[in-house]
């Protein structure tokens, strides 16, 4: 039964990130400084032990994605296409431009937009593969213009997943390499005698691939420590309980630790999507999860009114928010802290996962108060460049070198002077 609390209840609900496990740490930081010291030597025996098979060359020829994408059926691929070609023309809005700027005394100033050479895009295996998070990670990649792109996957003893590598194919992705978990982060970050070291890695995984992407953050880039699946839901007595109760398991799905929250200002509305919650657990193949992750996680909140559902759900910061209410669009405004926002009832959180466009790679566990979902900005970097007359920096330079001297930094003051003679 998932619990219906009152609205001053909800501060105990704050998002907050759990921290990693010190055995979960302990063995990542193992596994990382074992594929350092040892490389292919140690990928072979990790993948061994925790995937069960031996693997002897991790790459797999473009032929596989081929032959891959010619034995996916038909109308898989075409759902592919389709979903690619909307998270194309979504994300090719964010592209973005450098600028130049010239002012007085020929003072130049201007930022380059760079795309980054080489990054790695983990994309889970498995029980259950993702082929869409392929699309979601490899597309924004190619848009941004990195030069290299590289998948890592957990290999199977059927193989990897042909799902995952018609994705691949569809979405342009440059070489596959058959590894997972952590070790398959550690390869990525220092680069192995085969696997290439990459700029950023990019995509989920579970709690190892999790802290292994904090371990290496620096030697590398990362996009986000991604935390349990969640979903919000903010409705009234107008809203039919049935989709909101589809919506909440739909994300109970993922795990038993995802949490699903319905905020709402009717009592009576919050009991029938409770009984709702109740039948349709019962009837989904993955019940046992979600029926966990229900009672362990979820939470309907009786709201004073829709104000204040708002402020509760901007507290939560939630990775997915639903809008059930009418003319959704005229409370766009009050969202200030969500990773994704759905508006209306014939917008089911599913439908970004999979094919509308957005990303479906979000911030999680309250991260939304200050980061972003994936977009063509995680693929690129950005260079300032600045060029000064003398005439300029004889202007300037006065203020300059009191600022250096302020700080107590005489060199930075000298290497002015020396320049203008002051």
């Amino acid at each position: 039964m998932i619990k219906i609390l009152k609205s001053e209840e909800f501060s105990a609900l704050r998002a907050v990130k759990n921290p990693t496990p010190s055995a979960v740490a302990e063995s990542v930081a193992e596994i990382i400084a074992e594929v350092v010291k040892r490389g292919d030597n140690a990928l072979r025996e990790y993948t061994q032990s925790f995937d069960g098979c031996l693997v002897e060359n991790f790459e797999l020829p473009q032929s596989a994605l081929d032959a891959a994408l010619r034995e996916t059926d038909a109308e898989f691929v075409g759902i592919l296409e389709r979903a690619a070609r909307n998270i194309e023309e979504f994300h090719s809005r964010q592209i973005r431009q450098g600028f130049e700027m010239t002012l007085d005394d020929g003072v130049v100033l201007g930022q380059r937009i760079i795309p980054l050479e080489r990054v790695g895009l983990y994309i889970p295996g498995g029980t259950a593969p993702y082929p869409s998070t392929v699309l979601m990670n490899c597309i924004p990649a190619k848009l941004a213009g990195v030069r290299e792109i590289i998948i890592a996957t957990p290999p199977s003893k059927s193989g990897v997943n042909p799902g995952i590598l018609a994705a691949a194919k569809i979405a342009g992705a440059d070489r596959v390499f058959t590894l997972g978990g952590a070790q398959a982060i550690a390869a990525l970050a220092y680069g192995t005698e085969t696997v290439p070291r990459v700029d950023k890695i990019t995509g989920p995984g579970n709690a190892y691939v999790a802290e292994a992407k904090r371990q290496v953050f620096g030697v590398t880039g990362i996009d986000m420590i991604a935390g349990p699946s969640d979903i919000l839901v903010i409705a009234d007595e107008s809203a039919d309980p049935v989709l909101v109760a589809a919506d909440m398991l739909s994300q109970c799905e993922h795990g038993i630790d995802s949490p699903a929250v319905l905020i709402t200002d009717s009592a009576e509305f919050a009991g029938k999507v409770s009984a709702e919650i109740e039948v349709q657990t019962s009837q989904l193949p993955r019940g046992k999860i979600v029926k966990t992750a229900i009672e362990e996680h979820g939470k309907i909140i009786i709201a004073d009114s829709i104000e204040q559902a708002f402020a509760i759900s901007n507290e939560l910061a939630p990775e997915h928010l639903e809008i059930f209410l009418k003319e959704p669009h005229k409370y766009l405004d009050k969202v200030r802290n969500a990773g994704s926002v759905f508006l209306g009832q014939y917008t089911p959180e599913a439908l970004c996962d999979y094919y509308a466009g957005p990303n479906h790679t979000l911030p999680t566990s309250g991260t939304s108060r200050f980061s972003s979902s994936l977009s063509v900005d995680d693929f690129v970097k950005k260079t300032q460049y600045t060029y000064y007359t003398e005439t300029a920096l004889r202007k300037a330079g006065d203020d300059v070198i009191r600022f250096a001297e302020k700080e107590g930094l005489t060199a930075h003051a000298q290497s002015i002077r020396k320049r203008i003679k002051i």
